[in-house]
């Protein structure tokens, strides 16, 4: 426990912040900052927001819109940068960071140099050839998927094999994504996919992302397993923009992962439609078959008309009964199948409604909702904290106040403000303004 006579020095969060900005304002001053930029941001506000970062470490930074305007280059993540900036806090959150005043080009960024280096060397040895790549399966119905479980990329993937083809079967390799940890990750699910050769097709796939995000899909040691992957692959990383090494060794590439599960499904309705072509092609040829039995009745009615023996005919007749009963039997079977498959087949389409899909998304537009109403009302409590600062701060600098402590203002008729005794002349009259009103005077000779 303290002394009673210790003095504690208790700061609120904000002061804290406050006096850490001002240490390092005034310690540091202007810095020169060599760096790569990587989560480049651009907003309508026309202000830049960035991180800089070598091999070993990593900075926030913002250059507002006053000093980018002098800015010859346009920045890009991977390019490599000399900065000129004042290092501060953002105290609201209380980050690191800094205040850019000056950018200049320093050379592209290593990482894609690396990319481009990596690349070429792959496409010389010929893991890019297209000869060497494999068509994708006719029948696909098993699906595997190389990807993060939890990313959004196996949600992506999952629905739209669940809108096309339910009947599509699924099987995920789990595996980190993103960071240091991811490549070995990859390699390891990869082999198991290999190994167990359960799968008609391999979709390797994940989200968007920065240069460094996608990094692990750049790693030669992927590309060589890929290459030599006896599974047909798909690559899908990133957004239709985004390429990476994977995305020229894989058989396929697809630019998002809805678009790799739409190469590996069939659409519901093209079934169907099928389903229904197969049954008027079966109507078709049902008349064609009636049709060939009337004529063999009728050619054989014909004979027996001809030689006219009665027993004969009573045998004909009754075989020609028999064959035409049994063929309308057999028909009506074939019939029965149809309908029955195109049954199923409606039923399963049911099973996919929209309808169903609804309930999730309104949920979800819900939840969006009331974030949205919890982020407004946030957002208007704090505009009313800055603005009652602001107020506080306009408060102490107002003329009114100074008046209030004593002082006074003299003006003329013309409502200007007497700062030198020659400003009056010898009886001409004046406002004096104090604190609690005002009142005339009357200049009655000249100040000595």
């Amino acid at each position: 426990m303290p002394s009673a006579t210790e003095q504690r020095q208790v700061f609120t969060v904000a002061s804290l912040n406050a006096e850490v900005r001002q240490v390092l304002e005034q310690g540091f001053g202007m810095v020169w900052l060599m760096g790569e930029i990587s989560n480049f941001a651009a907003p309508g506000s026309g202000h830049w927001y960035l991180t800089l970062k070598d091999e070993r470490a990593q900075i926030r930074a913002a250059m507002f819109r006053n000093a980018n305007q002098r800015v010859r280059i346009r920045p890009q993540n991977g390019m490599q940068v000399l900065v000129r900036a004042k290092i501060t806090v953002y105290e609201p959150r209380g980050d690191y960071q800094l205040i850019i005043e000056h950018m200049e080009d320093a050379g592209a960024g290593l990482l894609q140099q690396q990319y481009e280096q990596l690349k070429q060397k792959l496409q010389a040895e010929g893991l890019f050839d297209p000869a060497v790549k494999k068509p994708l399966p006719s029948e696909i119905r098993r699906v595997g998927v190389l990807t993060s479980p939890t990313g959004a990329a196996i949600r992506d993937v999952l629905a739209v094999l669940k809108r096309r083809d339910p009947s599509i079967e699924v099987v995920i390799y789990p595996s980190a994504v993103q960071g240091q940890a991811a490549t070995q990750e990859l390699l390891r699910m990869l082999q198991r996919a290999c190994d167990r050769n359960e799968v008609d097709v391999l979709i390797v796939t994940r989200g968007g992302g920065s240069l460094e995000d996608l990094w692990c899909f750049n790693d030669e040691q992927l590309a060589y397993a890929l290459h030599s992957c006896p599974l047909p692959t798909i690559s899908a990383v990133g957004h239709e923009v985004d390429f990476t090494i994977a995305d020229f060794v894989c058989d396929v590439r697809a630019p998002t992962p809805s678009a790799a599960a739409e190469l590996v499904s069939t659409d519901q309705r093209e079934r169907l439609r099928q389903a229904q072509q197969f049954e008027q092609r079966l109507q078709q040829a049902w008349l064609r078959f009636r049709t060939y039995q009337q004529q063999a009745h009728l050619h054989l009615h014909r004979r027996l008309l001809q030689q006219d023996p009665q027993r004969r005919l009573h045998m004909d007749t009754q075989r020609a009964d028999d064959l035409q009963e049994r063929s309308i039997r057999a028909m009506q079977r074939i019939m029965q199948g149809q309908r029955q498959n195109q049954l199923n087949l409606v039923q399963r389409l049911q099973r996919v409604h929209p309808q169903r899909q609804l309930e999730p998304l309104k949920q979800h537009q819900q939840s969006l909702e009331q974030r949205l109403a919890r982020a407004i009302t946030t957002r208007l409590k704090e505009r009313r904290q800055q603005f009652s600062g602001l107020s506080q701060a306009l408060q102490m600098v107002s003329p009114l106040q100074t008046i209030a402590r004593g002082y006074a203002v003299a003006q003329k008729a013309d409502g200007q403000v007497i700062r030198s005794p020659a400003d009056v002349e010898t009886g001409e009259s004046f406002q004096v303004r104090v604190a609690q009103g005002q009142f005339s005077a009357v200049k009655t000779e000249p100040t000595k």
